[in-house]
């Protein structure tokens, strides 16, 4: 009896990890964005009806790792605390957490979109009306190592960057692009530390490709920013290629076949031999002007388990649906391959 307990507990030892439950990660789009800074927090404290329909979508999804995207980002992270709180208090703990500042309302005091005015929204580093508008956080049981921002990284520096133009010369003049980042919002890369083994995040939210102008300056850069991560993936950038595992997830804002984005981006990062796509042909927001897209991706670097959309009707009803965001949680079930 003693031999079996001992080769057992060997066993244990030897494949347990491998053994382990899934780990689900996950992406939001939450629309937790206000009209000032602060004022997220507030709605937060007082328990506001939107919020509380969007910890009601995680609780219902209980993703392990989550990105949350369109939330506010404050200096101290009091925004982000206090959803986690409610979270928590909902029965969901994520002690681990991470945000930095966004590109979005990042003042650049030049006229970045070449319409004569200075100080708009459109001439931040990405468009906000307050610094942190609409920034990214993630969420995750389990501790959190080291990050590479990439949020910083500039548009012209990306091979065959699709720089908006007049006449053949950057528009609306090559001193903007020594300054213009790429990120609308932020890129990340994250690592988790998951009881199996360490887990890459590569965490992004683009920009829409629409209201650019007359030069179609956002078009360009929603299709440089999703064609980053490719670049980065095959070792033509001056930063190292992540290490797998990994798991590329986000808001691209870009369909592979519908609306106004150049959609040969977003394919050749599904077609790329270092993804997996668990949720081919899905929808994942239903916008009532422009109908259902997909633009928020899970895209792991090895197979997945198991993977799914979770819709507002389904987590709140239908009498609470209308409370979340147009997007559906994506999620994705993971099991870490062996070192």
């Amino acid at each position: 009896m003693r031999s079996v307990f001992v080769t057992g507990l060997m066993l244990w030892l030897l494949v347990g990890p491998a053994l382990a439950d899934p780990l689900r990660v996950a992406t939001y789009n939450a629309a937790l964005t206000r009209r000032g800074p602060g004022l997220l927090l507030q709605d937060i404290l007082k328990g506001e009806d939107q919020v509380q329909a969007a910890v009601a979508m995680i609780v219902a999804a209980r993703p392990d790792i989550l990105l949350l995207n369109k939330f506010d980002y404050d200096f101290g992270g009091a925004a982000l605390d206090a959803f986690a709180e409610s979270l928590g208090a909902a029965g969901l703990e994520y002690p681990h957490r991470f945000a930095a500042r966004p590109n979005t309302g990042w003042a650049t005091g030049l006229d970045l979109d070449g319409d004569g005015r200075l100080g708009t929204a459109d001439d931040a580093q990405g468009y906000g009306r307050f610094a942190g508008a609409g920034g990214m956080a993630i969420l995750s049981r389990h501790p959190l190592g080291e990050v590479r921002d990439f949020s910083g990284f500039l548009w012209r520096d990306l091979p065959g960057a699709l720089l908006p133009q007049v006449d053949g010369a950057p528009f609306p003049s090559a001193a903007v692009f020594e300054e213009q980042r790429l990120a609308s919002v932020a890129a990340w890369e994250v690592a988790v530390l998951a009881p199996t083994g360490r887990l890459g995040l590569l965490a992004f939210h683009a920009g829409p490709p629409v209201f650019g102008g007359p030069h179609d300056r956002n078009l360009r850069r929603n299709h440089d920013e999703v064609s980053f991560w490719r670049a980065l993936l095959d070792g033509e950038l001056p930063l190292a290629p992540p290490e797998p595992p990994f798991v590329l997830l986000g808001g691209a804002n870009l369909d592979p076949e519908r609306g106004d984005g150049m959609g040969q981006a977003i394919r050749a990062l599904l077609a790329h031999p270092q993804l997996h796509d668990p949720l081919p042909g899905s929808d994942s927001v239903r916008w009532e002007r422009l109908g259902p897209m997909r633009v928020d991706y899970v895209l792991p670097s090895w197979p997945a388990e198991g993977a799914g959309l979770l819709w507002p009707e389904d987590a709140l009803g239908p009498e609470r649906e209308a409370l979340a965001s147009a997007h559906a949680l994506v999620w994705v079930d993971l099991r870490l391959p062996a070192p």
